[in-house]
C-alpha cells in the first residue's frame, strides 16, 4: 500500500509540474495521445490502488475478528488499522473518480 501511494505522489507531482509548463508556456495538453497517456496511467494506479486497499482491509479484518489480536495485546493500535484501511478506500474513490473523468474527456474526441 505504501509503495502504491508513493507512486501516485509521484505521479500527481508529475502531472502537477506538466500542467504549470503548460500554462506558463500556454501549450494545450487535450491532445488525444497526452489524455490516453495519462488515463492509461490513472487507471493503473487506481487499480494498484484498489488492490492494496482490500489486502490491507483483509488484514485488519483477520488481525480484529479472526485472530482478536486487538483484545490480547491492547497496546497495538486497530482503531487506527481500521481508521487507515477506511481512508485508503477513500483515497481510491476519488482516484477512481479521476481515472473515469479522464476516460469521459478522452471518449469526447473520438
Amino acid at each position: 500500500m505504501d509503495t502504491v501511494l508513493t507512486l501516485q505522489l509521484v505521479w500527481s507531482l508529475y502531472l502537477a509540474c506538466k500542467d504549470i509548463f503548460a500554462l506558463r508556456n500556454k501549450k494545450d495538453l487535450h491532445t488525444p495521445h497526452d489524455l490516453l497517456f495519462f488515463v492509461v496511467i490513472d487507471w493503473a494506479l487506481a487499480t494498484l490502488m484498489f488492490s492494496g486497499a482490500c489486502a490491507s482491509a483483509s488484514l485488519t479484518i483477520f488481525f480484529m475478528w479472526d485472530v482478536n489480536l486487538c483484545g490480547a495485546y491492547s497496546r497495538l493500535a486497530c482503531r487506527q488499522f481500521a481508521l487507515s484501511v477506511t481512508l485508503a478506500f477513500m483515497t481510491w474513490l476519488l482516484q477512481a473518480a479521476s481515472s473515469f473523468s479522464g476516460f469521459w474527456l478522452l471518449v469526447s474526441f473520438f
